[in-house]
């Protein structure tokens, strides 16, 4: 069988635009946003910060900026953010996105939680038809006081399932702001960072579009992890990938899923970047199992590479 075929992915235009911007929250629909909210609550410690229109629900630690919205539907991902402390960071993507002939739209002042602050934003579809949200600074006090024996430290990045890599990457990298970290060789995963964190965002090809392949909380270290797995045993949550350590990130994690089998992982370690100081070139990893998990390969199911076993 022939091997896949190389690709380099390229960075234009706005690359490297955005170096003070992270994730904010998330949002999914899912059958019953009720129990999911237990879930949420028992096991990551989460507590509803609102009641949405419709069912829904939002949720946040303690004071500050909510971090996942739960809607009534069918499992899906309806939306994700970006929280953008970058000098007239908002402004700049919103002028981007427009320029490339995206539509851009005043972000509602309802998305945002009114005890942070006040924040402005704006709203746009990703190339899927997923809403991206952009805004600026807001209070994020419930994430920085997190026990991290009891409750992730942060919410850290998402990683987006596609059946085009390159356009999603052309998209957050060219037109918004983003940078490529790393990439797979085949051209079918790339990480991309938009902080010192190696990646905010991570686009994998999973045969389609438009959904999440999964989304990641901060632990502090690696001592940690051990605690946790206990208590998602505990808790009768099982660990479907990990414990392991990226190649790309460097960053270790252990994996396992919410009630409507959105998969979440637990990170800590992640490589950080400088580019302030130095030149870099995004590297390019073999498409092989030993190099999304350096400790021995080992994939779960619905994690696969283009060459190995």
């Amino acid at each position: 069988m022939d091997k896949p075929q190389r690709v380099v992915l390229q960075e234009r235009d706005a690359a490297g635009t955005l170096t003070r911007t992270a994730v904010s929250h998330i949002g999914f629909s899912m059958p019953d946003p009720a129990a999911a909210a237990r879930f949420y609550g028992r096991v990551l410690g989460l507590v509803v910060h609102d009641e949405l229109p419709g069912g829904g629900l939002s949720l946040g630690w303690g004071a500050g900026h909510h971090v996942l919205d739960l809607l009534p539907g069918e499992k899906g991902l309806r939306h994700y953010g970006f929280e953008v402390r970058d000098a007239d960071g908002v402004e700049g993507i919103a002028e981007r996105l427009a320029a490339a002939g995206h539509t851009v739209s005043e972000l509602d002042p309802a998305h945002i939680d009114a005890a942070v602050g006040a924040p402005q934003g704006i709203s746009v579809a990703d190339p899927h038809g997923t809403e991206v949200r952009f805004h600026t600074a807001v209070w994020r006090q419930g994430e920085s006081a997190a026990d991290p024996g009891r409750r992730p430290i942060k919410y850290q990045h998402i990683t987006l399932g596609t059946d085009d890599v390159e356009k999603m990457t052309g998209f957050f990298v060219d037109v918004v702001g983003f940078r490529i970290s790393d990439q797979l060789a085949d051209g079918r995963f790339a990480w991309l960072r938009s902080d010192r964190d190696h990646h905010t965002l991570a686009v994998v090809n999973v045969g389609r579009g438009g959904d999440i392949d999964h989304y990641s909380y901060d632990l502090s270290e690696w001592a940690d992890f051990k605690a946790w797995c206990d208590r998602l045993t505990d808790e009768g949550v099982d660990v479907t990938w990990g414990p392991g350590r990226h190649g790309p990130g460097n960053n270790l994690f252990v994996f396992f899923d919410d009630p409507a089998g959105n998969h979440i992982e637990l990170s800590a370690e992640m490589e950080k970047f400088h580019d302030d100081r130095v030149t870099y070139v995004p590297r390019r990893w073999q498409p092989i199992p030993n190099s999304v998990n350096l400790w021995g390969g080992q994939l779960p199911t619905w994690r696969h590479t283009s060459e190995g076993k």
